[in-house]
């Protein structure tokens, strides 16, 4: 029998006239194959054939396939091989059968999903029947009749549970598998990544011209006479005749395409969420602070710089919005009008009455009230030390709990002399925001003090973002922008 090796652009590098066990395996499967001469063969059963992985839209390395007919013809088999780079498929049809079979793969990995999930449920079911024969902690009894059955049950149970995990897992493989499947397409086409492709493929398209005209490109030089150059020539100009329309698409839907003509110095930038001031202007790319700075914040400007003039540069093909300096003012103000409008509703609205907590009764002699907080009793002279206390709960004192702090936010590597307050409120309040994890970053965190010093020699207000507004939401916390600091009690006599 006639072994035939063919390749062609259109339907890659195709293996046929073999048989199982003829010896043609053990030479197909050697990693010596391909363009990286590192790919083994595998055997597809919807081909019927024996093929060669990512060999289809390309040329082939002509030495590889001659390499394999050689060894062929060595083991007694007689070989043809057939070459056709010239033939080939457009583009777009190969995009179309790439997007076809992705969603192909798609409902097929969402298929396994949904059985390794019913697997792992139903495994789980059963092990869990077996364990109410035990659920109140019936132990195995050694050498009574049931021991036997009891073992049995334990080990059923290990196993039912056992796969329910590990169906669990492949579900969550398939699921993962479905979902990228799902999102070919979508990833594919999206704007910034095209962008940038194109200009991958205009600089290629830029060296096979210059080969073709005897230049060097690259570092290297191609001969002029070589058939590939034309082949690879007209499927570049095809590839970005295509991406060029998936741009024009995008832009019909929406999508702004930004370019050096629409900054200029001192305009904003919107990069990655965050607003930062255009330091300059440049070709491809517009200079701002350092994305250090932008930690925590909404806005950075040229002021705002501290990490020793560390620039960043932000392409045009990642940059979703621009703002003149007079829009971002304008923004600026019209935020911090909003947020004073609403802490001056918040301090006309009627103050929220907070439940008090239920009274005990005294386990010692009297039937007075417990402060759950002080741990002592209001209106006797018990306590659990058994030492006699106070009537009034720390927890009410003017200095307590519900004295005020000042809120401020410290930087590392922060070199300002004063400290910097974003709000005032209880002590229990900013317990509870500088507690929360949301709150601080790589960079930063908030802390309290309910003794600051003097305003504008130990700190100063600075401006708020509205960057932890949902922390404060959540918390449900109203901060102020003025201090005045509760009087201090004076210490408790020893």
């Amino acid at each position: 029998m006639t072994i035939e090796i063919t390749h062609t652009r259109r339907e890659g590098t195709l293996i046929e006239g073999t048989s199982r066990g003829d010896g043609s395996a053990e030479i197909l499967r050697l990693r010596e194959y391909g363009r990286t001469q590192s790919q083994p063969f595998r055997w597809s059963r919807n081909l019927d054939c024996w093929y060669l992985p990512q060999s289809r839209d390309h040329a082939t390395y002509t030495p590889s396939l001659e390499l394999l007919a050689q060894r062929l013809r060595d083991a007694g088999f007689e070989v043809t091989l057939t070459i056709d780079n010239a033939d080939r498929r457009s583009f777009s049809d190969a995009e179309k059968e790439r997007e076809e079979k992705a969603e192909g793969r798609a409902e097929r990995f969402g298929g396994y999903a949904a059985s390794a999930a019913q697997n792992s449920e139903a495994a789980w079911k059963s092990s869990h029947e077996i364990s109410e024969r035990f659920a109140f902690g019936q132990p195995i009894l050694i050498g009574h009749h049931s021991e036997g059955r009891a073992r049995r049950d334990h080990a059923r149970m290990d196993n039912a549970m056992r796969k329910s995990i590990g169906e669990s897992d492949r579900a969550a493989h398939w699921t993962g598998r479905a979902q990228a499947a799902a999102n070919y397409e979508r990833f594919k086409k999206d704007p910034g990544r095209t962008l940038r492709r194109l200009d991958k493929l205009r600089a290629d398209l830029r060296a096979v011209e210059k080969w073709q005209r005897g230049e060097s490109a690259k570092g290297f030089s191609r001969s002029p006479a070589d058939p590939e150059l034309e082949t690879e020539h007209q499927e570049l100009t095809e590839e970005i005749a295509h991406w060029e329309q998936v741009i024009k698409d995008a832009e019909a839907e929406g999508f702004k395409m930004w370019s050096k003509a629409d900054f200029t110095r001192g305009d904003f930038v919107l990069y990655r969420d965050t607003w930062y001031e255009v330091l300059r202007v440049n070709p491809k790319s517009v200079t701002i602070p350092h994305i250090h700075n932008g930690v925590g914040q909404r806005v950075v400007r040229a002021a705002d710089n501290r990490h020793d003039g560390w620039t960043w540069t932000a392409p045009y093909d990642d940059v979703s919005g621009r703002k003149s300096a007079d829009e971002m003012q304008q923004s600026t103000r019209a935020a911090a009008a909003e947020h004073q409008e609403q802490a001056q509703q918040a301090q006309q609205a009627p103050p929220i009455k907070k439940p008090v907590p239920a009274a005990e009764t005294c386990p010692t002699s009297h039937p007075s009230p417990w402060h759950a907080k002080a741990r002592r009793w209001a209106l006797c002279q018990h306590a659990p030390e058994g030492r006699s206390t106070p009537a009034t709960a720390p927890a009410e004192k003017a200095n307590g709990q519900e004295g005020m702090a000042l809120v401020l936010i410290t930087s590392k590597n922060s070199r300002r002399s004063r400290k910097r307050a974003l709000w005032a409120m209880t002590r229990r309040e900013a317990q509870a925001v500088c507690g929360d994890p949301r709150t601080s970053g790589r960079s930063y965190m908030l802390t309290w003090t309910d003794r600051p010093g003097t305003e504008g020699a130990d700190w100063e207000w600075v401006p708020d973002n509205g960057s932890h507004a949902p922390v404060l939401d959540e918390l449900g916390i109203i901060p102020r922008r003025e201090w005045t600091a509760a009087p201090q009690a004076p210490a408790e006599a020893a």
